[in-house]
């Protein structure tokens, strides 16, 4: 009985999480300038922002190996 309960309440916290993960913004960006540590962008769905709000960013990685067809 007390292994069915933890188990239980183990999927719950395991839920729990990944909705929290989950529910995170998604925004698309073009950086318009940068100067030091301060980068400009216009983004799109940026009224999901708030000032003081922690983003990620991930630069759109350039150039790349051609693929050749046969």
């Amino acid at each position: 009985m007390k292994k069915g309960i933890v188990s239980v309440i183990l999927a719950l916290a395991f839920a729990a999480s990944t909705v929290s993960v989950g529910m995170a913004a998604k925004v698309t960006c073009t950086v318009d300038s940068v100067a030091g540590d301060t980068v400009t962008m216009t983004c799109k769905g940026a009224d999901s922002l708030k000032a003081g709000d922690t983003v990620s960013v991930k630069a759109k990685k350039s150039g790349g190996a051609a693929i050749e067809g046969c």
